[in-house]
């Protein structure tokens, strides 16, 4: 390892600050180059505003790409129990909701925060409103053109994300750097995100929230469900749930095949169960008219919207949903897709075809659930591409 090993960060979000720590940390001299005014904005809108850091449930399979399997490698060296202690090490604290971990403040603007500080401290140069053109090599040195310089590096670390979130600066430019440099860039395309659905009658159960289990059929055959709280809109449908599967369905979208829902509203019960419910209350309360029968267990909206369906039970338990497209890039937390696993070294995250080329966080073909998985990609891979950077012989 040289002491004078310079390496570029492009990209300040969460895998671009990790990276640069990490890096620092074992004796590399660090630039990020970051586009907006200031790095981590994007991580001050995680977890609504909270910063849902990590998942103590963190099983590699519970990651996607066309080849996931590079997760594996990556989080055996840097953990969700290494995030922790990484984080801890820089004054953060803790909570855990139901294995959801988040920093015990509740504000996710005090990780980039803590994070800029620990780079400041190891002599990180943080170099704002530095938009990247063009990467290239010459006479053995990485050349980083900007608006208004050229760097000079031994290593660079391509994180600067994806196209997904409003935040400014999501604007997807990583990837034609990267494709401009022989990288094959699978498709992205928004995930974690909600469903605009075929019909226009939606207004009528919009602002609902209610407990549910969804479905999703690609080209009629049932592909996966979830469960948890949906929330009914005028496009369609969104919440935590839809969000979990949005990413299949966009892409089954772009394959050409058909996307389904299928919602149940009752999955605590089966249909018989349902049915004999239905029954006794019609029973009990003889004087209740069919929509009546479901005050109390139905929200008032969703009562209403259903009025006029005949067969209410399949209603309640298979209503079905066409899926027309997703509410677009600007709404989704994060993307599936990107630069392709295959060309990337799985244990350095070193391009295959670039020596001294590497890639962190969601520019590479890996995205996760809800829950902490995003970011616990974007801590472990920007601090494999930080330590290898460093420490790899030139």
């Amino acid at each position: 390892m040289s002491e004078n090993l310079q390496v570029i960060v492009i990209g300040g979000g969460a895998s671009g600050l990790t990276a640069a720590v990490v890096a620092a940390q074992n004796g590399a001299t660090v630039t990020v180059l970051e586009q907006n005014e200031n790095p981590g904005r994007k991580i001050c809108v995680t977890g609504n505003g909270r910063c849902n850091l990590t998942n103590k449930n963190m099983q590699p399979e519970i990651f996607r790409g066309e080849h996931p399997e590079i997760v594996q490698s990556v989080l055996k060296q840097f953990s969700m129990e290494d995030t922790l202690e990484f984080f801890g090490q820089i004054g953060v604290a803790f909570v855990d909701r139901n294995g959801w971990v988040y920093p015990r403040s509740n504000q996710a603007k005090c990780i980039p925060e803590l994070m800029v500080q620990k780079a400041h401290s190891l002599k990180v140069k943080i170099k704002t409103r530095e938009k990247v053109k063009d990467i290239y090599k010459e006479n053995g040195r990485w050349k980083v053109r900007t608006e208004g310089w050229i760097y000079e590096c031994d290593r660079v670390i391509l994180a600067n994300g994806s196209s997904a979130s409003q935040v400014p600066g999501s604007d997807g430019s990583g990837y034609a750097i990267a494709e401009n440099l022989g990288h094959r860039i699978i498709r992205p395309l928004p995930a974690l995100t909600g469903l605009r659905c075929r019909g226009n009658a939606f207004s009528a159960w919009a602002g609902v929230r209610t407990e549910g289990e969804v479905t999703l059929l690609l080209d009629g055959k049932p592909f996966c469900k979830e469960r948890g709280e949906l929330q009914l809109t005028d496009y369609g449908i969104s919440g935590i749930p839809v969000f979990q599967l949005s990413r299949y369905a966009v892409r089954a979208l772009a394959e050409g095949k058909i996307a389904e829902l299928s919602v149940n509203f009752f999955p605590e019960y089966t249909t018989e169960e349902l049915t004999k419910l239905l029954d006794k209350r019609r029973e009990l309360c003889p004087y209740q008219s069919a929509v009546e029968l479901l005050v109390g267990l139905l929200p008032d909206k969703l009562i209403r919207a259903f009025r006029k369906q005949k067969d209410l039970i399949q209603t309640l338990t298979s209503y079905r949903l066409t899926v027309k497209e997703s509410t677009g890039l600007e709404q989704a937390q994060v993307c599936s897709g990107g630069v392709d696993t295959t060309q990337v070294n799985t244990e350095t995250l070193e391009s295959h075809i670039h020596k001294g080329l590497y890639f962190a966080g969601e520019l590479l073909d890996i995205d996760g659930p809800c829950g902490g998985y995003n970011l616990q990609w974007a801590w472990s891979s920007g601090a494999v591409a930080g330590l290898h950077s460093a420490r790899e012989k030139l």
